[in-house]
């Protein structure tokens, strides 16, 4: 088939969005698929680059200075006297295509599609939609948002925090209901979208896993080069993040509980470490953090590391830890468990189907640190509950092997062409 993915990022952007998108341009390209992705370019100007098999088309962009672009390291904070100013602008931000139909058309045009698979609703994946509408062309939509994830992480009152929900919901049913098929990555993220609503799309929907790679990420034990090149020592436990460095994902409440976990573990002889890989907005504030509570020496911020260096990062684990209250599904949730490693969550958005309380890991409520380093502690000082959920984790994992949600995405799009 000859499949266009149109997406608001990619490679080498770091984020769940982003990974998806270049996972499955990659993986049906080595299927034998003719596969065009397109996005906004990174440098400003439009160009065509073939990677991975995959053909990728960079449309003209501008730079949206407000968030950074997680490509390029997010720089300090500029400080005048002992005061760190607040950081509104980046060099490198975030870049956006702003109006991209004619682009679109012109390379629509050309390589003819059979089938569209959008992943944001920008303005790169609005005018595909358009495109594709006018031309008889099959539209897969996958919904990677909820609104709750997004105004969950805003401090709005909880009045305009309803309105603003049913306004997204709004729009993102009425976006859904313009495709020929919908895909969410869990059950409960479906559910908690369309809240029962799936007969008013009037199109079908499917969870579909984002999947990983399980020839990649899988157990062992991470080689001594490794533990040298980044500075971890390979006697201490780990408790590791993975992911970006942003207030909305509040890897700040990490450290606080490590920093309880730790004050109870010291006293009987545990001395464990906090490695936190991933760059964005937040990293110089986790410092400082760090430093205050004392934490020299027990938290090592290793900054972005792409693969294949990322697999060995995640062997070094003992646990693996977020607060993220905005997940629909957690890319790195399924990267660790596939590591076998226990996982500490909290009990928000669609996490739960990944991080199974009691079976591979402990839930937590949002924002209980206490909860979080409880859980901590016992996991790092009860042997059998760890390869307990050690080895519930590869068990979970094996159901988000990536080979079947290639399966599944083949499925949908041999479907919806077939019915076009």
């Amino acid at each position: 088939m000859r499949i266009v993915i149109a997406t608001a990022v990619y490679y080498p952007q770091i984020n769940g969005v982003a990974v998806f998108s270049h996972n499955l341009a990659c993986g049906l390209a080595k299927r034998g698929h003719e596969v065009l992705v397109i996005c906004p370019s990174t440098t400003g100007k439009n160009y065509t680059k073939t990677q991975d098999g995959v053909r990728v088309c960079y449309l003209k962009s501008v730079d949206a200075k407000v968030y950074p672009d997680q490509i390029h390291e997010v720089p300090e904070k500029k400080q005048v006297g002992r005061v760190k100013l607040p950081q509104l602008f980046y060099r490198h931000g975030l870049r956006v295509s702003v109006f991209p139909f004619r682009e679109v058309r012109q390379i629509l045009d050309e390589f003819k599609p059979d089938v569209v698979h959008v992943q944001v609703s920008d303005p790169i994946g609005l005018s595909v939609v358009g495109y594709a509408r006018r031309h008889n062309i099959p539209v897969v939509t996958t919904e990677h948002n909820q609104p709750e994830v997004l105004t969950d992480s805003l401090k709005m009152p909880s009045v305009v925090k309803k309105g603003a929900n049913v306004v997204l919901s709004t729009y993102f049913r009425n976006r859904q209901s313009k495709s020929d098929f919908v895909t969410m990555p869990t059950e409960r993220a479906i559910r908690g979208l369309l809240k029962d609503m799936r007969r008013d799309l009037g199109v079908p929907v499917a969870a579909v896993s984002n999947g990983v790679d399980l020839t990649c990420f899988k157990p062992g034990k991470a080689p001594k080069t490794v533990y040298e090149k980044y500075g971890v020592a390979p006697d201490r436990p780990v408790v590791l993040y993975v992911g970006r460095l942003d207030p909305e994902k509040q890897v700040g409440l990490v450290v606080e509980a490590f920093n309880k976990a730790r004050t109870e573990l010291a006293k009987i002889g545990i001395d464990p470490l906090l490695v936190i890989v991933g760059d964005g907005t937040d990293k110089a504030r986790l410092e400082g953090l760090s430093l205050k509570l004392g934490l020299t020496g027990s938290v090592v911020l290793l900054g972005k590391v792409l693969p294949p260096d990322l697999y060995e990062i995640y062997q070094m684990g003992q646990i693996f830890v977020t607060a993220s209250p905005i997940e629909t599904q957690g890319i790195v949730l399924i990267e660790a468990a596939a590591c076998g490693m226990p996982l500490i969550a909290v009990d928000k958005g669609a996490v739960a189907e990944v991080c199974q309380d009691g079976v591979n890991g402990v839930l937590c409520e949002a924002g209980d640190t206490q909860a979080i380093a409880n859980a901590m502690i016992n996991i790092l000082t009860d042997k059998k509950t760890r390869e307990k959920f050690a080895q519930a984790s590869l068990k979970i994992a094996a159901e988000h092997d990536f080979e079947r949600t290639l399966d599944k995405f083949e499925n949908i799009y041999r479907q919806v062409v077939k019915d076009s």
